[in-house]
């Protein structure tokens, strides 16, 4: 972990992935990670055409996610039945400890910018591999 002295201000460098347990690999932002935040975090969520989240949740953090180009739905709530489409400018806030999982199902990239209300967006999740086959097989019907 970088840590910054509590009287500067950290910059954190485009360049920087990682692999989210959710599958999706992340531009590097600001976290406990990379300048050692405490109370919240900020990622970049680049996501291709066809790439998906898998179906998890954050145990009591919430969400807020802009979508900074492109457009991408987002699958939630029990059995990931819901659905909302989020178009380029929109913010989407997501309660702590609800089920989600992005879907690019565009046909173009996307680019999210994403806050936690936790210093890392990989504490606290939720693996639900059984939603994943569900909304695979919905998915797959659909089409």
């Amino acid at each position: 972990m970088t840590s910054s002295p509590k009287d500067m201000v950290a910059v954190v460098k485009p360049g920087q992935t990682y692999v989210g347990k959710q599958g999706i690999t992340y531009g590097a932002g600001a976290s406990a990670e990379t300048v050692g935040t405490s109370k919240i975090c900020m990622n970049v969520m680049p996501m291709p055409p066809g790439a998906s989240a898998k179906a998890h949740y954050h145990k009591s953090i919430e969400t807020i996610a802009y979508m900074l180009e492109g457009e991408c739905v987002v699958y939630y709530g029990a059995g990931l039945k819901k659905s909302v489409l989020i178009n380029q400018g929109e913010q989407c806030f997501v309660p702590a400890d609800l089920p989600h999982a992005p879907s690019n199902e565009s046909g173009k990239p996307c680019t999210w910018i994403v806050v936690h209300s936790s210093a890392s967006d990989q504490d606290d999740i939720v693996m639900l591999p059984e939603l994943d086959a569900e909304l695979a097989k919905r998915l797959k019907g659909a089409a």
